[in-house]
């Protein structure tokens, strides 16, 4: 045989094998379509993704490159503020900020991070110089980053807004900070932090830890677990949390609890803020379906009531959310889709989310029609899981 038809053969078996792939990847996005639509037809309050999606790509700008994602916003009344996640091209998790007026068409978007851990924490420094040295091939946190300020979320109270984040500082310890600016500072791009404060303490991995948008019996209320009941703890004083306040324990812990038998059966954590709504706090939360879908993040919804807000009212029967979308199951991390904010206007409910780690995204539903679909079904009980998970 000669080495024209040799190579004319090879050729011919990576087309062959291309065409395999190619169909396989097809048929995979075909029957994550197919569910998907399924699940609208079950459930049909699921969220209506906007047509411009991605409304964020990774940028120009050095503290941007490699992805954006997981947007916190807040609604000042006349604007909506996002807070997003930017991995650079050192690694590093910064905050990013843009503006919208009608939440979706974005007229401004800074080429400068407006918050992040340098020259704040020591540890973070450290990191960076081992990380420099390539000391740390493997230390790299969720979404490709080996440290920083990950996943905020945001909300306004008393001509504040507060931010709060996840600190990653090792596998370790990931700590819950927080931060506030004065709402006049924000309109005016003042970027005058308060100094930061640390929620949970240091060596305990803590992630999708929410403050409510309003004081409760006169206290800060922070959601920090929702599985397998809801955990709330109060504080006087949040810049006095690891002095005078105690820091905050949360002994459920992330992804260890579900609903059995249902699409939540493994719960991942808060999503954005909870909302204040006629009927009561309305909370998103992650979930994984282990059972059939182990490696996608799907985003559901829970109303919890409003004078005792550990008490749940209803939970979503099926995900108000699921990737789909190309920009959804390819990325950094394909397969996720993650909301970090989330705003009332109106009666739209906007939801804001990270695709595949890559993107940060807009999907919309009426308000009204969500709350009255979502009391319609019994808030079955979260239940520990029979058997330990793994990571």
């Amino acid at each position: 045989m000669s080495y024209v038809v040799l190579y004319l053969l090879i050729i011919l078996a990576f087309f062959i094998s291309g065409l395999f792939i190619w169909g396989a990847w097809q048929l995979g996005r075909a029957q994550n379509r197919t569910r998907v639509l399924e699940n609208f037809k079950k459930n049909p309050f699921t969220l209506t993704r906007h047509a411009g999606n991605p409304l964020m790509h990774p940028g120009k700008y050095e503290f941007e490159q490699q992805a954006v994602m997981n947007a916190a916003a807040a609604h000042d009344g006349e604007r909506t503020h996002l807070f997003y996640r930017a991995i650079g091209s050192d690694g590093v998790s910064r905050i990013g900020y843009a503006s919208s007026k009608d939440g979706i068409q974005l007229e401004e978007r800074l080429p400068y991070p407006v918050f992040a851990l340098e020259g704040s924490d020591p540890h973070l420094d450290a990191l960076r110089r081992a990380h420099a040295e390539k000391n740390y091939p493997g230390l790299v946190a969720s979404g490709g980053s080996w440290g920083g300020t990950e996943d905020p979320r945001a909300m306004i109270m008393d001509d504040h807004l507060y931010l709060s984040f996840s600190a990653f500082e090792n596998w370790n310890s990931v700590r819950i900070g927080v931060t506030s600016l004065a709402v006049a500072d924000l309109k005016q791009k003042r970027w005058n932090w308060s100094p930061l404060a640390f929620l949970s303490p240091q060596n305990q991995v803590n992630k999708n830890w929410v403050l409510f948008p309003e004081k409760i019996n006169g206290k800060f209320a922070l959601l920090h677990s929702v599985s397998p009941t809801v955990e709330i703890a109060y504080r006087d004083d949040l810049n006095a949390i690891g002095s005078t306040e105690s820091y905050i324990e949360s002994p459920q812990g992330p992804r260890t609890r579900g609903r059995s038998g249902h699409w939540d059966n493994w719960i991942r954590g808060v999503g954005p803020a909870p909302m204040k709504t006629e009927k009561g706090w309305l909370v998103l939360y992650h979930a994984t379906d282990r059972e059939k879908y182990s490696h996608e993040y799907q985003l559901g919804a829970m109303l919890l009531d409003v004078d005792d807000p550990t008490k749940v009212l209803a939970r979503s029967p099926a995900p108000i959310l699921s990737p789909a979308a190309v920009y959804e199951t390819s990325g950094l991390k394909p397969g996720v889709v993650y909301s970090c904010g989330a705003t009332i206007q109106d009666d739209n409910l906007t939801v804001y989310y990270g695709a595949a780690d890559n993107y940060v995204c807009a999907a919309r539903t009426s308000l009204s029609g969500f709350l009255k679909k979502l009391l319609g079904h019994d808030p079955n009980p979260f239940s520990p899981f029979s058997t330990p998970l793994s990571l």
